[in-house]
């Protein structure tokens, strides 16, 4: 068996170590670029929503490579990513590919049901070693998160931007190697303690929340990498989701960490009371978080024609009024560009800052 998966965000360092722990041959797709959402938009519905056509994209440079198997996660509710897998197996049957799709479904917080389906999975391996599997590859997630953290603390305040992204990415390279817990553990140290080291502005930074669709704001090639471009613009981003809330919430069943879902639905009440689909009741939940803690604005991401976000979108407008925090929606698609990206995100940028002003010229 060999093995792909989709790509989102630094998913991949996780995944990739769970798969070798089953003791599967994995064949990663190459990193996602122009070609990879060309290949999507060729095969996939015109108005198939960007995530669907870029993880097509993965999946067709994989089996390529020689993939033979394909792993995917399936959902449910009013989201279409509960059809992305069934939609994928199609379009690439109808293309001659030759393949064996392995999905993965919310186990409706049986975390039993979960290792037996990567008991499965995995090529003659235990329920035990299927849950140190898990647990391996959830240690790595939760050290590569301390430090996408810790770079959106640092990022914006660094006077050397350049060399905060260097020292960032050059940690995540060496964190996807290890097969070594402890060596995982040394390299988050000492990624934190060089980011430590680097000389920062006095000045604050301006904070801004980041909501949205979970992939269109965990992929950086999804969103013309968003936060290093506010980070530039020497702007705080805070994630309102990372890919460890959603493996809690939705697969683990809120056991591993504490769930913040409840706090979230419970600040969205008075603007959308009821479930629809995706992170929409989390994204109004988050902004209005968000109000309170007094961040400067908010950003909410999603790709274009998805029903979720478009519903968020529209509660956002009274959101914004009633709680005093300015919100810019991004949509993305294949027709979007780097430097219309750049220009709204100076716009807004500037708006706020001017907005700051003028609040601290009154006291």
């Amino acid at each position: 068996m060999k093995i792909t998966y989709p790509h989102m965000g630094n998913a991949c360092i996780a995944i990739e170590a769970m798969l070798q722990k089953l003791k599967l041959e994995v064949i990663p797709p190459p990193p996602i670029s122009k070609k990879t959402l060309e290949i999507g938009v060729k095969h996939c519905p015109e108005f198939a929503c960007m995530p669907l056509k870029i993880t097509m994209g993965n999946f067709i440079e994989a089996l390529d490579r020689g993939a033979d198997t394909i792993l995917m996660a399936g959902g449910w509710g009013p989201c279409r990513f509960g059809y992305y897998a069934q939609v994928e197996r199609d379009i690439l049957s109808d293309l001659g590919y030759s393949f064996e799709m392995v999905i993965l479904e919310a186990p409706d917080s049986r975390v039993s049901e979960l290792f037996r389906q990567l008991q499965a999975l995995g090529q003659n391996v235990s329920i035990w070693e299927a849950f140190k599997a898990l647990k391996f590859a959830w240690h790595k997630l939760q050290v590569v998160e301390e430090l996408e953290k810790k770079i959106s603390y640092v990022h914006p305040r660094a006077l050397d931007k350049r060399k905060a992204e260097n020292i960032y990415d050059q940690a995540l390279r060496e964190i996807k190697e290890t097969q070594d817990k402890e060596e995982i553990d040394q390299l988050g140290i000492s990624c934190l303690a060089s980011l430590d080291q680097l000389a920062l502005r006095a000045e604050e930074p301006l904070r801004i929340g980041l909501v949205g669709e979970i992939y269109t704001v965990l992929e950086p090639m999804a969103n013309f990498r968003i936060i290093c471009c506010l980070g530039r613009l020497s702007v705080e981003v805070d994630n309102s989701i990372y890919i460890s809330d959603w493996l809690n919430d939705h697969l683990l069943g809120g056991l591993v960490k504490k769930s913040h879902r409840r706090e979230l639905v419970k600040c969205a009440g008075p603007y959308l009371n009821y479930f629809v689909g995706g992170h929409g009741l989390e994204t109004v939940g988050s902004t209005v978080s968000y109000a309170h803690q007094n961040y400067d604005g908010v950003i909410q991401l999603g790709p274009l024609t998805c029903m979720p976000e478009i519903v968020a979108q529209s509660v956002l407008k009274r959101v914004s009024s009633e709680e005093g925090i300015p919100c810019m929606t991004l949509y993305f698609d294949e027709h979007a560009g780097a430097a219309g990206i750049q220009t709204r995100l100076e716009a807004f940028t500037d708006m706020l800052r001017r907005k700051k002003l003028a609040k601290a010229a009154m006291y």
